[in-house]
């Protein structure tokens, strides 16, 4: 069978981890392909607010297996954190929850050196969530890199010891302030990697290879959103992994031909957590009800996202280079009570028009072309199918359907599972 993809369209916080939830019924594996514990999905049902890290989003299913695929890279603290929140709910996760052998793990001094580096940089920081995610990444391409299959082999405290002093060296190189007890802080991780061993580690390709082989049926989950990719992100306002759909084929050693349906994800708004271009961004009233209504704070980080009109020309942009086949709208309700909508369906790029994404878009070289459409007062939030939605916004998703050229499937109306509309 195919491997399905879910992935987000915009600067990440799209809604994909409600929507995995939601999904998950249809799937025997949900495959986490990319990202690391900065990503934060959050979930809601049966009045309790879940926020998951690193754990695939089809963990609360009983019959779902769950892998963490060799693009992850994955911190063991955080890890056992998530795990023991689970332990509340009953869940036997050891035998759901599989961690690919080739995904790295993120060591204490990687998260301090993404300190000192951030700080090292002054006004130029990146808003790293300082989760030591790029380190990580840096030690796999740089071929340094610890993996989760390392735990496996006698010697591998000799390579945590090497690897740890050489970041030492790489935090005075920077010369910034950073306090730190490093024996406590692997005290602690020590301890959580004990943890990590007690789960089942797999080599996910092969694995993944005999489900496909025997018929499962297979949702790869993606973390962040398309516009934060390294290599077609806002560049270098972007995280370490690709995430966009390539990323799902290195991430979990699945092949381009075997790749089924493309769930791309968006709000029916545009945010963005952190430093970085972002041309719809508001700056008044509309975008402080969109924050405050939307209730827009980072999952992982708690920080405010920025809020801003729905950016078209980007999110064209992500479905191209995604390949997306169904588009699924989130937080629609939290435009119910605007007397209008602006939707930008162009760029003024150097006082020339554009209709795609360019190079760079900062402000001083990009200015947002709109168009303008009635909005809807009606609370959306306790609809249960698309008949009851009013003529405005049916109007606001047939011109973003005519816009896109992907049919809209989902239209999530609140945060609970059961706020989730499918046309």
């Amino acid at each position: 069978m195919a491997v399905d993809l879910l992935l987000g369209l915009q600067w990440g916080d799209e809604g994909k981890g409600k929507i995995v939830d939601v999904l998950t019924n249809n799937y025997n594996i949900i495959a986490r392909f990319q990202g690391g514990p900065n990503a934060g999905h959050t979930l809601e049902f049966d009045g309790i607010k879940h926020v998951l890290h690193t754990i695939p989003s089809g963990i609360f299913h009983e019959n779902a297996i769950n892998i963490v695929g060799n693009g992850v890279v994955i911190d063991p603290v955080i890890f056992k954190k998530e795990l023991d929140n689970l332990e509340k709910f009953d869940l036997d996760y050891k035998k759901k929850l599989l961690i690919s052998k080739k995904a790295h793990l993120i060591l204490p001094t990687h998260r301090l050196l993404d300190a000192a580096s951030e700080t090292a940089k002054g006004k130029a920081k990146i808003g790293s969530t300082l989760k030591g995610i790029g380190p990580t990444y840096m030690d796999k391409t740089g071929r340094n890199g610890i993996r989760v299959g390392d735990l496996e082999m006698d010697n591998w405290q000799e390579k945590y010891r090497a690897l740890a002093n050489k970041h030492e060296s790489m935090i005075d190189f920077y010369n910034v302030e950073i306090e730190y007890d490093l024996a406590e802080l692997e005290r602690e991780f020590f301890k959580a990697v004990e943890v990590l061993k007690t789960l089942k580690f797999i080599d996910s390709e092969e694995y993944l290879y005999q489900a496909q082989k025997n018929g499962n049926s297979i949702l790869a989950e993606g973390a962040q959103g398309s516009l934060l990719d390294i290599d077609f992100g806002t560049y270098p306002f972007v995280t370490s992994s690709n995430t966009t759909a390539a990323g799902a084929c290195t991430g979990l050693g699945v092949a381009p031909t075997q790749i089924g349906e493309v769930f791309g994800i968006f709000k029916a708004y545009t945010t963005r957590v952190g430093s970085g271009p972002f041309p719809t961004e508001l700056f008044n009233s509309y975008g402080e009800t969109m924050a405050s209504v939307g209730n827009e704070f980072g999952a992982t980080t708690g920080r405010p996202r920025r809020c801003g009109w729905l950016d078209l020309v980007a999110l064209k942009y992500a479905v191209r280079i995604n390949g997306v086949t169904q588009l699924m709208m989130m937080k629609g309700d939290v435009l119910s009570g605007f007397d209008k909508l602006k939707v930008c369906t162009a760029y003024n790029y150097k006082g020339e028009t554009i209709e795609h994404l360019p190079y760079n878009i900062e402000a001083e070289n990009v200015t947002p072309v709109y168009t303008e459409l009635k909005g809807w007062k009606e609370d959306l939030t306790k609809m249960t199918e698309a008949s009851q939605f009013p003529k405005e916004l049916n109007n606001y998703i047939a011109f973003l359907e005519e816009e896109l050229e992907v049919p809209i499937k989902i239209v999530s109306v609140g945060p609970d599972r059961k706020q989730t509309i499918h046309r």
